[in-house]
């Protein structure tokens, strides 16, 4: 299996970009590691990256696992400023826990994986509330547009499926940091049908991964304009 690079379209480098380069690597000394518990199902594990390529185009899957063929986009512009943006956050935000948002304490750089969902990645913040509940933060190399990709949308409900499980705690909202429009933050809600929706997902990439499905293409020919795939792509 090859690993998905960053995506090749604004939106779609705006959205994955920051936890990609942070799942490259392993030795980030802030991670913390939660290992699955063994007693659950084995089977394949995917990515929380996996799922935003799926999202823009499901034969992104098709290609990097089915076919090995990965996309080598490590040297877009926002892959980088997505790096940088995390690095000055390791670096000004460590001790920082965000008391307007009702948070108690947090953990950074989480590591974080579950063999009954078959997916694992990281949370930028694992954030510990007020109220007993637990939610994931995540910063992006993006302004704030008026609303939340549905792309956004997932990669949290998918963090915080992995903390709900992990810390045995209830998550019912995320947060997203938009560092281009001045470090805003917006909560995002999350209920029982988005989990169930992104265990969905989970089970369409999980098809095509080990069954060797080659799906049907994106509705919108404009992202396959700039498509790595686009010469192979039939």
């Amino acid at each position: 299996m090859t690993n998905s690079e960053c995506t090749v379209s604004n939106q779609r480098a705006e959205i994955g970009c920051e936890e990609i380069a942070l799942e490259n690597d392993p030795d980030g000394e802030e991670r913390t590691y939660i290992e699955p518990d063994s007693d659950k199902d084995s089977g394949s594990i995917i990515r929380i990256s996996d799922v935003l390529e799926y999202l823009f185009c499901p034969r992104f899957i098709y290609y990097m696992y089915c076919l090995d063929i990965p996309q080598h986009e490590e040297k877009r512009f926002k892959v980088i400023k997505g790096r940088e943006v995390h690095e000055t956050r390791k670096l000004t935000n460590r001790d920082y826990v965000r008391k307007k948002l009702n948070c108690m304490r947090k953990e950074s750089d989480v590591f974080i994986a579950s063999k009954q969902h078959h997916i694992k990645g990281i949370v930028d913040e694992v954030l510990f509330l007020e109220d007993e509940t637990a939610a994931p933060l995540e910063y992006k190399f993006a302004e704030y547009k008026d609303k939340i990709f549905k792309t956004y949308k997932f990669q949290l409900v998918l963090q915080a499926l992995l903390i709900r499980e992990n810390y045995n705690i209830e998550v019912n909202r995320a947060y997203i940091c938009f560092t281009r429009s001045n470090s805003l933050v917006k909560e995002m809600e999350i209920t029982i049908s988005d989990f169930k929706k992104a265990e969905k997902i989970i089970e369409e990439i999980l098809d095509i991964v080990q069954k060797g499905l080659y799906p049907k293409t994106s509705r919108s020919s404009r992202k396959c304009v700039d498509c790595c795939y686009r010469n192979i792509c039939v």
